[in-house]
């Protein structure tokens, strides 16, 4: 019972500061500005190019990690340069892609994989072709598959089979992650009840015991576990070694990751592997403003700490490592001013 009143004081505490995720029933709803004053703690450097314009930032839904550290970004932004963004909740990766085609976006949050396949025409992206038209203004941190579950006895994927199990909304990042873990395990949507489910009902079904368990790929901590976590034992499912390297070989954009047991009050760490959470700009979008974008965070990390708990994995390095799709130009110009370069189209 300690353990569960630590949780739910915690949850109280840092809930207004860990919304969102990749996977969402809504598709543009609402909305965090920037310069709005919620969240600061640190004093915000101040600078950037100046001719700055207002950006919409598509993020996720109110359950996982986007919009709650999006906005926050979001706000840095806006106090540091002269470039306004606006971060807005969303549908996650591919309806953030499909928002900037529709220029209801200019920026937006999306998992390094669903960013391969619409640049490469695969998969979400395989029946309309691929979109070329954005490029990339940072790698922010790792985000976790995480296979949540209430039931003690579902140790392994393997324990997947004729369960029932929420994988995602059709077509959606978390939907392949799902389908690429489940083949590890020579397992196919057919081997499952699956449900389609975004993370707040998925959460709300394991509650309710509708579902025995359900696929969240969003950074950890995530809200949806964190509050299922307040009232119920949570369980995540480990992947063993041996399955990891079979789906490196055929999946590279995955790396593995470990969740430390803390994170949501659990009896053992669960290993599992990891996307990374991205943020992609249109290409049209101006080189001052992806700029200051970068400079609004990266000269910010320690305010961005101390608001969110996202803020512990921003690194330049990383930031600039991605390789799936390149960097816009105003993204090369604020990492070259740190002596890194970065590939441009």
């Amino acid at each position: 019972m300690k353990k569960k009143l630590a949780l739910v004081l915690a949850l109280a505490l840092t809930a207004s500061l860990t919304l969102t995720a990749c996977n969402s029933s809504s598709d543009l709803g609402s909305a965090s500005t920037s310069g709005d004053g919620s969240g600061a703690v640190a004093e915000t450097v101040k600078g950037g190019k100046e001719g700055g314009t207002s950006l919409n930032f598509t993020t996720g839904g109110d359950q996982g990690t986007y919009y709650g550290f999006g906005s926050i970004m979001a706000q840095k932004v806006g106090e540091a340069t002269s470039t306004q963004v606006t971060a807005i909740t969303s549908g996650g990766s591919a309806a953030n892609i499909q928002a900037m085609q529709k220029g209801d976006a200019q920026l937006g949050f999306v998992q390094s994989d669903v960013m391969a396949y619409a640049y490469n025409g695969t998969r979400t992206f395989e029946k309309d072709g691929a979109v070329t038209n954005f490029s990339t203004v940072a790698a922010v941190y790792m985000e976790q598959v995480q296979i949540v579950t209430l039931d003690p006895e579902i140790k392994s994927v393997g324990d997947l089979k004729g369960k029932r199990v929420s994988i995602g909304a059709s077509g959606s990042g978390v939907y392949y992650n799902a389908i690429d873990v489940l083949g590890a395990y020579d397992l196919t949507e057919n081997d499952i009840q699956a449900t389609y489910e975004d993370f707040g009902t998925s959460a709300d079904s394991l509650k309710d015991g509708k579902i025995d368990a359900a696929f969240v790929v969003a950074g950890a901590p995530t809200t949806a576990i964190t509050s299922l976590a307040t009232t119920k034992d949570v369980y995540l499912v480990s992947l063993d070694d041996e399955h990891i390297d079979k789906l490196l070989e055929t999946s590279p954009y995955y790396s593995k990751n470990v969740i430390s047991a803390k994170t949501y009050d659990m009896d053992a760490d669960a290993t599992t592997v990891a996307v990374v959470a991205t943020v992609i700009a249109r290409d049209d979008v101006s080189d001052a403003d992806v700029y200051n974008f970068l400079f609004g965070v990266y000269e910010n990390i320690e305010g961005l700490k101390q608001a969110h708990q996202k803020g512990e994995e921003l690194d330049l390095e990383f930031a600039a490592s991605n390789t799936a799709v390149p960097y816009h130009p105003g993204a090369a110009a604020y990492f070259a001013e740190k002596g890194i370069e970065v590939p441009t189209k």
